[in-house]
């Protein structure tokens, strides 16, 4: 059966597309978002909290970090081994966030470049998604 979107679907699909793109560049904000969660759901019940509560996150960055590396890892030996059944632009944009989200570099003046990489490769991820969405 032959595909045949309307340009209103195609509109809507894209418009979806967009919407959690840029949620990507908003991972402040998410970060933000869960912590505000939880002070509600505590204040609700009757606990009053102040400042950040999964501040204690940050302590445990680095092994979180290397776990999804090592599932990294794993799903490109998946990818290149069984046949390309995830997306590549998944794992293209997987790679961009685990180079931004580098624990090791984040008190040097290295980070930046880090930053630009890894958002650069999300960008490209994105781009190619576009285009191929597009294309079809």
């Amino acid at each position: 059966m032959p595909n045949t979107k309307t340009a209103k679907e195609k509109l809507i699909s894209g418009a979806s597309s967009a919407s959690g793109i840029s949620g990507i560049f908003s991972s402040y904000n998410l970060c933000h978002s869960i912590c505000m969660a939880a002070i509600s759901l505590l204040s609700v019940i009757g606990i009053t909290v102040t400042g950040m509560p999964l501040l204690f996150l940050q302590q445990i960055a680095t092994p979180i970090w290397l776990i999804g590396v090592s599932l990294f890892l794993l799903t490109l030996f998946l990818y290149f081994k069984y046949g390309k059944c995830i997306s590549k632009n998944l794992i293209i944009a997987n790679f961009g966030m685990l180079t931004i989200g580098t624990p090791f570099i984040q008190e040097t003046p290295y980070k930046i470049y880090f930053w630009a990489i890894g958002g650069l490769t999300v960008l490209a991820a994105a781009a190619i998604f576009i285009k191929e969405k597009s294309k079809k």
